[in-house]
Order: C-alpha cells, then structure tokens, then sequence
C-alpha cells in the first residue's frame, strides 16, 4: 500500500512539516507500506486555474503538464494524506489550488454535462490533517468544524468519490508544546501502515 503525503506550508521548519514528517515515519514503520512526499511550497507548485486547465476541463487539449505529473503521483498511490495549516478556516490557497488543477474532469470525475456525474476515485482512501492556532471553544463556536466539513469532505471529495478515512485537525498549535501533535501525527502514520498490512493479508499476501 503506496501513501501521497501532501504538504503545504512555505516553511520546512514548520510544525506542519514535523507533523507531516511523522505521519511518514508511523506509515514507514510498517514494511507493508511505502510512502512518498510532496511538498508543494519546495517543488514550486503553480496553484493557478489558467486558460489551460479550462481547456483541458472542457476537453478541448490535454492537460498541462505539472497537472498529468500530480495525477500519475496519485494514480500511483492507495491513500492520500494532506497536512495543512488552517488559514482563515480552510486549507491554503496553494493547496486549494493543486486541489483544482489536479482533481480534473476525464480524471477524478466525469461530467458528461447532462446533470450525471460519475465519481472516478473510489480506490482513494483520504487522510485530512489540519492544524489550527485557535481552542476548541473557538472553532466550534460557530460551526467551523462544520463548515469545513462540508466544504472539503463533502463539496471535493464525496463528489470524486473518495472516502475521508479521517479527518483531524490539531487546536491550539501556539499553545507551546507540540509533542501531543507529533504523537498525533505519528499514531496517524501508524494506523495508514496498519492497513497496508490488512490489505495485503486479505489478499492473501504473506506479511512481511
């Protein structure tokens, strides 16, 4: 089982990346799985919809070529972990936008204009990981854990198909102490290698 980790934060040293770095190290414990990164920020990732991509969402040319690269990193992989800050309760701008380029029509949906749209990712299990500066009080008060919800699981995913295997999202990272993070991020990694090895068991394989 092959795992895409999806980073976006402009900073290496940032929790984000330790946390990310530890969903890795917990999949990678596992022999059964196999991991890969992709940071946007470092490998220059254009969030931008351009001309191109609307050309290639209506069919009338192939897709750019950073978009076809993305999709076969992801043609490649069983499970997708993205790990973000949250800005202004979402992910990030570049994250939104690899999310539109990449998740295309012909690729992650079809849409055959006539109101039928056949959901094309079903073999993708989604992992979300979000981290919030606010408290929980805070980002329940009005409903933005729902809002979220609605907007990423509902509104990106479920219309590709996609099953959110889990959706975290760490509160009050300013607080000081990141090693409840950490181990969160590492207990997540873990359980994604734990279902490598299950599947593979169920197909019969030997475990490693």
């Amino acid at each position: 089982m092959h795992t895409l980790i999806v980073i976006a934060h402009p900073d290496p040293t940032s929790l984000t990346h330790a946390v990310a770095a530890e969903v890795s190290r917990g999949i990678a414990a596992d022999p059964a799985a196999s991991v890969e990164l992709a940071d946007l920020s470092a490998e220059g990732f254009d969030p931008r919809f351009t001309r191109a991509d609307l050309d290639g969402h209506h069919r009338r040319h192939p897709f750019p070529a950073d978009v076809l690269a993305e999709q076969a990193r992801l043609d490649r992989a069983d499970a997708v972990v993205l790990v973000f800050p949250v800005y202004w309760w979402a992910m990030p701008a570049q994250l939104k936008g690899w999310i539109d380029r990449v998740f295309s029509n012909g690729w992650a949906y079809d849409d055959a204009g006539d109101g039928a749209v056949r959901k094309k990712l079903g073999r993708l299990r989604v992992h979300l990981l979000g981290l919030g500066g606010a408290d929980e009080r805070t980002w329940s008060k009005r409903g933005y854990d729902v809002a979220m919800k609605t907007q990423i699981e509902t509104g990106i995913f479920d219309y590709c198909g996609a099953p959110v295997v889990s959706a975290t999202v760490l509160l009050a990272v300013d607080a000081g102490d990141a090693t409840p993070h950490l181990q969160a991020g590492y207990a997540l990694g873990r359980s994604i290698g734990q279902d490598a090895r299950s599947c593979l068991l169920q197909e019969g394989a030997a475990p490693i």
